[in-house]
């Protein structure tokens, strides 16, 4: 599927290959240009509709489409990588080791509360006094 996605994708935009162009590649769509964007991907309109309307966004018929586009475009890029893991290349985050450094705890003298409350400009005996930072909805 990725490959007749990208063959249609570059026979549809003239040779330009899937990541080059980012937003809808000719103004707004039409129902044609909707047909060959259903082609390209397994992701669809109503897919992006579903999903836009689960976040309370309200989007226009050309970003449904745009981001239909995009989000096919992501779909077939993780497919390509995914094509090319194989189970002898090591899953990795970085590209390079990434290794903590951390000290060794050491018990060390510390203030007792009375010393700490004595430099807070309020308290109530036991903790800080600060003013309330939240409305009254929580």
């Amino acid at each position: 599927m990725v490959a007749a996605s990208a063959r249609m994708w570059r026979a549809y935009t003239g040779g330009a290959e899937c990541g080059d162009i980012l937003a809808y590649p000719h103004g707004e769509p039409t129902n044609a240009h909707r047909d060959k964007l259903e082609l390209m991907s397994d992701i669809t309109a109503e897919q992006v509709r579903h999903l836009a309307g689960l976040a309370r966004i309200d989007l226009s018929e050309a970003e449904i489409t745009s981001l239909t586009l995009e989000l096919g475009q992501i779909v077939e890029a993780v497919a390509s990588v995914s094509s090319v893991a194989t189970a002898d290349v090591p899953i990795t985050s970085h590209p390079i080791p990434l290794v903590n450094v951390y000290r060794e705890d050491v018990v060390a003298d510390v203030l007792d509360t009375a010393q700490v409350l004595t430099q807070a400009p309020e308290h109530d005996g036991s903790r800080f006094k600060v003013s309330a930072i939240l409305g009254e909805e929580q």
